[in-house]
């Protein structure tokens, strides 16, 4: 098994990135290495200039972003861990694979449509080919498998159409070269949604702090943000069917189930008819005491520049390594001559 994902370095950790992507990451890592496989998580700053962003505020994010996953258990010694800048193969797969990609694959993507909006002529290339880009990301190292959240099961899909077409039009039949790669759909905690609104996902680039957990609140800031956080005036049902309408009520039973590493009936066993005035307080101390160790080990990382340096240098000096292969044969089999 040998599973590759990525997360872009743009504003801090969430609550939802833990318990969607990065605490999945953990867990892979372990099963991987116990199983003699391999991972490569990799800081998507290429990724994050395809839209407007401060070059100062990207390298400080990317650094930012290295401390926050290593605090959360993904280990550079276990794992490859990277910025893709550092790795030029990315950039060069893409370009490769984009005589492959079809213009009316890229225009079907739903979030392209969703970022670009209604002004499409006034985004940037680079958006557009954005799948292109994460199809190479995958491709690359013959990634086995690869965790996505429901919203990126369509890029995958295109990862492996891309993968196949170059396949059948330039490997021989027996010889393929790319891997069509699995996807991973985390059974549990894949969609965290706003502390304002159920209706929509947590998010790094909402702009009100009060929507979202960041894994830098201090304990304070914590407590604070489950107390303001949207809810209804019912009391918490008996039953899960009981929460159908109430998407704010069912996303912090979630969040509970999520970190207490249970279910959302237990949860509402364990509170049926109680109010929220009992159940924030439970869940404000449930997330203070599970997040305290990563914000303590983040903040001593985050301090520690040299030592982030290192470790993406080191990270990328093993994805190199491990791309130069498939990139070589990318190249031989469409018959460029380097």
């Amino acid at each position: 098994m040998r599973i590759v994902s990525g997360i872009q370095p743009t504003g801090s950790l969430h609550l939802g990135n833990y318990l969607g992507a990065i605490r999945n990451w953990v867990r892979m890592q372990d099963e991987a290495v116990a199983s003699g496989g391999q991972c490569f998580f990799f800081l998507a700053d290429l990724h994050a200039i395809s839209q407007p962003h401060v070059p100062a505020e990207l390298a400080a994010s990317t650094r930012e972003m290295v401390a926050a996953l290593v605090a959360c258990g993904v280990d550079p010694a276990r794992s490859v861990l990277f910025n893709q800048a550092q790795v030029p193969a990315h950039a060069e797969l893409q370009w490769l694979l984009n005589g492959t990609a079809r213009m009316g694959w890229l225009n079907r993507m739903t979030q392209w449509k969703d970022k670009a909006g209604k002004n499409r002529e006034g985004q940037s290339v680079a958006l557009f080919t954005y799948p292109v880009l994460q199809a190479a990301d995958v491709l690359l190292y013959q990634a086995s498998h690869v965790p996505v959240g429901e919203d990126q099961k369509q890029h995958l899909e295109l990862a492996r159409d891309i993968a196949q077409k170059f396949n059948n039009d330039f490997c021989p039949a027996d010889a393929p070269l790319f891997t069509l790669p699995e996807p991973i759909i985390p059974p549990e905690a894949a969609r965290i949604m706003s502390l304002r609104d159920g209706s929509a996902k947590m998010s790094k680039s909402d702009p009100s702090d009060m929507s979202r957990i960041n894994l830098t609140d201090d304990a304070d800031a914590i407590m604070q943000k489950v107390k303001k956080a949207k809810t209804d005036p019912e009391p918490l049902p008996e039953a899960v069917a009981g929460l159908a309408a109430r998407p704010e009520a069912a996303n912090l039973v979630g969040i509970y189930a999520a970190m207490q590493g249970s279910t959302p009936q237990a949860v509402l066993e364990a509170f049926a008819g109680k109010g929220f005035g009992q159940f924030k307080p439970a869940l404000g101390e449930l997330l203070v005491e599970s997040l305290a160790p990563i914000n303590a080990r983040f903040v001593d990382l985050r301090a520690d520049r040299a030592a982030l340096d290192a470790i993406l240098a080191d990270g990328a000096a093993r994805a190199r390594e491990a791309a130069a292969p498939t990139l070589t044969k990318a190249y031989a089999a469409l018959g460029l001559v380097r």
